[in-house]
């Protein structure tokens, strides 16, 4: 009835092994999807965050370049709005007007006026209305006088330029286009031709940018002649035009204007957040301004952003840039052209303007984004690798916690057994006596000896499970002294005389000579023994024979260990269950097969002593040829037996 129930059990638990596969599969393949999707989802995530974080830098960074440009536009239109030429082109004002004005302005006089006069290099009249009396005036503003002037060298292209423009003021005030501007199509989409300048009310009208000198020049009326001619009449707009030219300190703007408008926008807390270069893309390409030495570079891909400081012309302002702000449309911040420029005279056919760059000071804004990217997507990577590694070890752990449930249901089946066959001798012979079959000394003495041993055999079970439950939670406490080998093993034959005498063993004992002390407790070290050669009983099948062997062995770094090996010539183990042999509850399934009796035991507690003794259990086996278990112990230069005992050790 017993082995009935024992095998159903197996049963049972075969179907469940049968059956795990399946299921494991199932829920890995549920798991892999999972996080197949989860891993695309992060990476689109991340692919995402990165455009984002890049879009919101470009939306910070626009503003800040068009705050930039215009704060630099009003620097070099202040002189413009302090001299007062208006929409009339100075019908009404004469040259000593516009010395005042640019004396007072030089001198910070005018209210509700910015004045930077550093900015201002010379300002000049060119009077071109009568071709055969051409004179350049300087308005000096240290003598607060109109002084006739030689010609500047660097100011020659320019001055042919406005006295070929000077015939009218409708031709004037389009003196910066170039002339196939009229007759054909620009090079560049960027220009537009003016509309007339009757449209134009605002102060700046007229004035035009000379890039090359630097200079803004703006046509005015013949009504200025020195000497003072003061009556001037609007038919005069009609006529031949003069000219004011103001030059600007192009050294003043790079030591000066340029650095302060430079740390105003892009300074931050660890110094300048950009570099920054101001350059010119004219006939001969050179640097204005740079933040930075080594800025910028030949790369054009390293500028995070490049802008057109001259931009469209002032007469399209109502043209591209302004019908996308109006349209609710973003503006392509790595390259764009800024909304605000004076017209620039140009001398070629194609657009030469100055162009502001920008480059993070860690690099470029791209090599950031991607590196951000890069990061989220390496944190995202290692998350889900740790949560990979996480549901690996649930299942792991799942998978033992399902193995150790069937290696503890099997330790009930078996221990359940185990106990149940002495207790069954101990009942049956009991019921003999009872029934008055023992009537002589000798059935008494007969009767008296099963019930002894299987009483022993029910103790030392009992005494088996105590044991392993003690050294499973610690509470077991171990009194190390040095021991001899021999006294060790005397005590073990001692405890497995009636054991081995009872079934005819044959025990051979090969004791090295002079073996040193070890370091231990008698009565552990002696438990794990007994189990050795309890095993070795056991599984030795026919073959009635035990070899215990005893020697010393030198291991590394000179230290020395004494090895004792129980031997049997029993069926063996094979290689893929010695890693298995010495877990609780394990047993082979040949043994459960053949219906040896065992709880799975004996091995895990008798590892568990050694290594508590600070040694090791170690098996060669063979299938067919037997199997050899050695304990190994740590030799101590200790050797007086009656000192006193160490502190004891848990396990």
């Amino acid at each position: 009835m017993q082995r009935s129930s024992t095998s159903r059990t197996q049963r049972i638990g075969d179907r469940g092994i049968r059956k795990l596969p399946l299921f494991w599969i199932a829920v890995l393949t549920g798991m892999a999807s999972l996080l197949i999707m989860v891993a695309v989802l992060q990476y689109r995530w991340t692919k995402e965050l990165s455009v984002a974080t890049e879009a919101r830098i470009g939306g910070t960074l626009q503003p800040l370049m068009l705050g930039w440009h215009l704060d630099f536009y009003s620097e070099l239109s202040a002189i413009c709005v302090a001299l007062q030429v208006g929409p009339d082109a100075g019908a009404r004002d004469n040259w000593n007007d516009y010395l005042h004005r640019y004396v007072d302005w030089s001198r910070e006089s005018v209210e509700n006026v910015y004045a930077n006069p550093g900015l201002i290099k010379n300002i000049f009249i060119w009077e071109t209305s009568d071709s055969a009396k051409l004179r350049l005036l300087h308005l000096n503003a240290k003598a607060a006088k109109v002084e006739i002037s030689s010609v500047p060298e660097d100011l020659l292209p320019l001055l042919a330029r406005l006295q070929a423009k000077s015939s009218n003021l409708s031709v004037g005030l389009r003196a910066w286009e170039f002339p196939v501007s009229i007759a054909g199509p620009r090079s560049s989409g960027n220009h537009r031709l003016s509309p007339p300048a009757s449209q134009r009310s605002d102060i700046m009208t007229g004035w035009q940018f000379d890039k090359n000198i630097p200079a803004i020049v703006h046509p005015i009326l013949d009504n200025g002649r020195f000497p003072l001619q003061l009556d001037a009449q609007p038919s005069n707009r009609q006529k031949p035009v003069n000219w004011i030219v103001v030059v600007l300190n192009l050294d003043y703007i790079q030591r000066r204007i340029l650095p302060d408008l430079t740390k105003r926008y892009f300074n931050g807390p660890e110094g300048l957040e950009y570099k920054l270069a101001v350059i010119d893309t004219g006939k001969t390409p050179g640097l204005i301004y740079s933040s930075d030495v080594a800025f910028p570079t030949g790369n054009q891909g390293a500028f995070d952003s490049r802008m057109n400081i001259f931009g469209p012309p002032p007469e399209t302002v109502e043209g591209h840039f302004w019908q996308t702000i109006k349209n609710g449309e973003s503006l392509e911040w790595r390259n764009f052209s800024a909304p605000v420029w004076f017209p620039v005279i140009q001398y070629a056919s194609r657009d030469e303007p100055w162009i502001l760059l920008l480059q993070h000071r860690t690099g470029p804004l791209e090599a950031v984004a991607t590196s951000i990217w890069r990061r989220n997507l390496m944190t995202g990577g290692i998350v889900l690798l740790l949560l990979t590694v996480g549901m690996a070890l649930i299942l792991f752990t799942s998978r033992r916690a399902q193995k150790l449930a069937k290696l503890q249901l099997d330790f009930v089946a078996s221990i359940s057994h185990e106990l149940l066959t002495p207790l069954a001798a101990i009942y049956c012979t009991g019921q003999n006596v009872m029934d008055g079959l023992a009537q002589t000394k000798a059935d008494s003495i007969t009767h008296g000896s099963i019930i002894t041993s299987q009483a022993r055999q029910l103790t030392d079970l009992v005494r088996q499970i105590l044991l392993f439950a003690s050294t499973e939670n610690g509470t077991n406490r171990y009194t190390l002294r040095p021991l001899q080998v021999s006294g060790i093993l005397q005590s073990v034959r001692e405890n497995v005389a009636v054991l081995i005498e009872g079934i005819g063993f044959n025990v051979e004992q090969q004791l090295q000579a002079d073996l040193p002390y070890v370091m231990g407790d008698l009565s552990a070290l002696s438990q794990c023994l007994q189990n050795l050669i309890s095993n070795a009983v056991k599984y030795s099948g026919e073959n009635r024979w035990i070899g215990i062997s005893a020697s010393v062995h030198e291991v590394k770094n000179h230290h020395k260990e004494v090895r004792i090996s129980v031997q049997d010539h029993g069926p063996g183990i094979s290689s893929s269950e010695l890693p298995h042999i010495f877990e609780p509850f394990y047993r082979s399934p040949n043994v459960v097969d053949a219906q040896i009796h065992g709880t799975g035991l004996g091995l895990a507690v008798a590892k568990r002593i050694a290594e508590a003794m600070g040694g090791k259990l170690s098996v060669t086996s063979k299938v067919g040829v037997g199997s050899t278990f050695t304990l190994h112990l740590p030799v101590t230069l200790k050797s007086d037996p009656e000192m006193a005992s160490f502190v004891p050790e848990s396990v």
